[in-house]
């Protein structure tokens, strides 16, 4: 992750009507200078040290008595790893102010993130008291980890201007966000957080549809589940379950999803042979799952996204990729078999 350069104004999305009435305008995202965390526990913590290494000035609130020392020794802890990412040149811990109250933590931000525990009420009651509170053209979200917005936004005055920015663990360290607006979003909204959260160097996912988890802690809990399962049945221990992972798929995992990985087991047939192959394993036992109906649709919709993720490149190159990625992850790790003198290759 490179250092974010110095904001550049952008034309910002107008106001829009999507939920019923005209909105003031949101500055450029790439103009933005100060943000609000709200929650500055582990999540909000992690947002709090992003943005400041990113150079903004952030203000944040809390209820806890002692919130201010954590935080701060949160952002302390994360700036080593801060550093070797690349801070903003006017990345600064000194950037960061706690208020003693929500209203006065917003009453002056560009983008507020809200991170409070997973009370759907308190999620509910205080996006409500955020949006009393922050400047009209501000755009809110929440790093909820499964509610959809359409849940969250009905007690708030302005919900179009509240959707679910939500990030991985930790924020500061891990790039990815997946933005997602609620029933009464407005589309504008999204598109302007999807960009803001691109500027502040995150990787977004922009979804077109609410779903309960998102994408990525759905599959998260797909797998963590199956665990579970294994340990309550005494299939398999957890020390097995973690080396299951750590020295087999999750190699591949961290440079190449599931879906392109698969397609590669199709060989130079890619993803249509793979389905036609091993499609009726789906029929098999091998999770609790249950299994979707390969069709001609799903199977179309797999081959031509793998197609797509593939961006022209043939099996033969994805394979070379592939195999150098796990061997660079392997060295990074410090994993690599040792050869016959001892020393790693």
């Amino acid at each position: 992750m490179t250092a974010t350069p110095e904001p550049a104004p952008a034309p910002g999305p107008g106001p829009e009507s999507g939920a019923g009435s005209p909105a003031p305008a949101p500055c450029p995202p790439e103009s933005v200078r100060r943000v609000a965390c709200v929650g500055a526990g582990v999540i909000g913590g992690g947002w709090v040290a992003h943005f400041l290494a990113r150079g903004y000035d952030v203000t944040a609130w809390d209820p806890a008595p002692d919130a201010e020392e954590k935080l701060r020794r949160l952002v302390d802890a994360a700036w080593p790893a801060l550093r070797q990412l690349g801070l903003h040149p006017s990345a600064s811990p000194d950037r960061l102010t706690v208020l003693p109250t929500l209203e006065e933590a917003v009453a002056d931000a560009e983008f507020v993130q809200e991170s409070a525990p997973e009370k759907l009420e308190l999620k509910r009651s205080l996006l409500a008291r955020i949006d009393a509170a922050a400047p009209g053209g501000a755009v809110i979200a929440s790093s909820t980890s499964g509610y959809p917005m359409t849940d969250m936004q009905g007690e708030a005055a302005d919900p179009g201007r509240l959707l679910v920015g939500h990030p991985f663990n930790p924020p500061y360290l891990i790039p990815l966000v997946e933005v997602v607006g609620g029933e009464l979003t407005r589309p504008g909204a999204v598109e302007w957080a999807s960009r803001f959260y691109e500027a502040a160097g995150k990787s977004v996912i922009t979804m077109d549809k609410e779903l309960p988890g998102f994408i990525a802690n759905r599959l998260q809990e797909a797998l963590w589940r199956e665990a579970l399962h294994m340990v309550a049945n005494g299939e398999a221990t957890v020390q097995e379950i973690d080396d299951s992972i750590t020295e087999g798929p999750g190699l591949r995992w961290a440079f190449m999803g599931p879906c392109l990985t698969f397609a590669l087991a199709g060989g130079e047939g890619g993803m249509a042979h793979m389905l036609d192959h091993f499609g009726p394993s789906l029929k098999s036992p091998w999770t609790r799952l249950e299994a979707p109906e390969l069709d001609a649709s799903l199977r179309d919709a797999m081959v031509e996204g793998c197609d797509a993720a593939a961006a022209g490149r043939s099996a033969a190159q994805l394979v070379a990729e592939r195999d150098q990625g796990v061997i660079d992850v392997l060295r990074a790790t410090g994993r690599l078999p040792r050869s016959a003198d001892g020393e790693r290759p």
